[in-house]
């Protein structure tokens, strides 16, 4: 491919120079042992012990994916002088309590890569942030539907100028998202849990809107099993330069697991004044490898759609990106691309959203950055 092919697009993430970095992971559930760990061997990365309340559960996912030490105790873990980057991913109630403690072993930490959401709410995020800053070490988010292959080829294009100035985006959600078992004590679903990559992505995309009007309801499914509120949720994001993006996220999707038939996918599509984006997310279709899929047509290329293709999936491939950029950012001395700071603004935009679906009223981002 030649610079001016319109299908060379930067969708896979940088990768540091150096991968030996030896990395502690701290939880041994489906994110860890099927998507985490699966990703840092596909990439070469340097995994070398887990710690989980349930040790046998922990020492079962050492053993599947070659990792040589197992703890019952993540403080056993972090006290582990071998270890400079830990992988958090626990339960959001827990994080800031883990967050505290390795903050505390700073002799030997160097990074930290926590799990979305980054903590109960904006201001334990905040304080997660503040944790890692004064202690030197580096924070970033494992927000990873940026690091799906679709919207960062999306991202490209909009780097280079393809679509122009962007005028209108859209996600259009229609899952059954697994919900994890703490979910149900924190009466969660899907703000935090799914919308919560949506509202990310778009922030990667266009940046940060001033306002948000969200309108929810909670999912007729789900609520046969725990209560909750944040069950089908749409909000519409309102950016200070005239865009406009919007999502739906529907985990109902109708009576599909009922005995009707399913019509399962999630679908994006980016407008701009010289170009349009559109694809669609194969994550609904794991453990099958689907690909997610992006086409677009511009002014500067005339005349036809174009279809870039690749291998690679959101679910396990693309959570390589949230490490790889931490460990550039190590050997770099650089921000992450998604640092704790930079999260903030995805975390704050999610609480806007709650605010804004109780009060009924679009909400300033601002009321909740300032608010702590």
């Amino acid at each position: 491919m030649t610079e001016s092919d319109p299908l060379d697009l930067e969708y896979r993430p940088r990768m540091p120079q150096r991968k030996d970095v030896s990395i502690g992971c701290i939880g041994s559930g489906f994110i860890m042992a099927d998507c985490h760990l699966v990703a840092y061997r596909q990439a070469g990365f340097n995994p070398v012990a887990i710690a989980s309340r349930n040790f046998d559960n922990a020492k079962a996912v050492a053993d599947r994916h070659g990792l040589a030490k197992t703890y019952g105790d993540y403080r056993d873990l972090l006290d582990d002088a071998e270890i400079e980057v830990v992988d958090i991913a626990v339960p959001p109630d827990i994080q800031l309590e883990v967050v505290r403690e390795a903050v505390q072993r700073n002799g030997h930490l160097r990074g930290i890569l926590a799990q979305k959401p980054l903590g109960m709410n904006y201001a334990e995020a905040v304080e997660i942030v503040r944790l890692c800053e004064d202690a030197g070490i580096t924070l970033a988010v494992n927000q990873n539907m940026r690091y799906d292959q679709s919207i960062r080829a999306c991202r490209s294009l909009l780097d280079r100028g393809d679509l122009g100035e962007p005028v209108f985006a859209s996600i259009d959600m229609r899952a059954i998202p697994h919900w994890m078992p703490w979910q149900e004590r924190l009466g969660w679903v899907t703000l935090r849990i799914m919308s919560i990559h949506h509202l990310d992505s778009f922030r990667f995309l266009f940046g940060d809107p001033q306002r948000v009007f969200a309108s929810i309801r909670s999912d007729p499914r789900t609520a046969t099993k725990f209560p909750h509120e944040d069950g089908i949720c749409l909000y519409i994001l309102e950016y200070e330069n005239g865009m406009r993006a919007s999502s739906w996220d529907d985990v109902w999707t109708g009576p599909a697991m009922e005995g009707a038939e399913g019509d399962i996918g999630i679908c994006w599509r980016v407008e701009g004044t010289e170009g349009l984006a559109r694809g669609t997310i194969g994550w609904p279709s794991y453990p099958e490898r689907t690909p997610s899929t992006l086409e677009f047509t511009s002014a500067r290329h005339p005349g036809k759609w174009h279809q870039p293709t690749w291998d690679e999936v959101w679910f396990p491939d693309a959570f390589v990106g949230p490490m790889a950029q931490l460990l550039v950012a190590l050997e770099t001395a650089s921000e992450p691309e998604i640092g704790g700071r930079d999260n903030l603004g995805t975390m704050a935009l999610v609480e806007a959203c709650y605010l804004s679906a109780k009060e009924h009223r679009a909400v300033e981002i601002a009321e909740i950055s300032n608010s702590v």
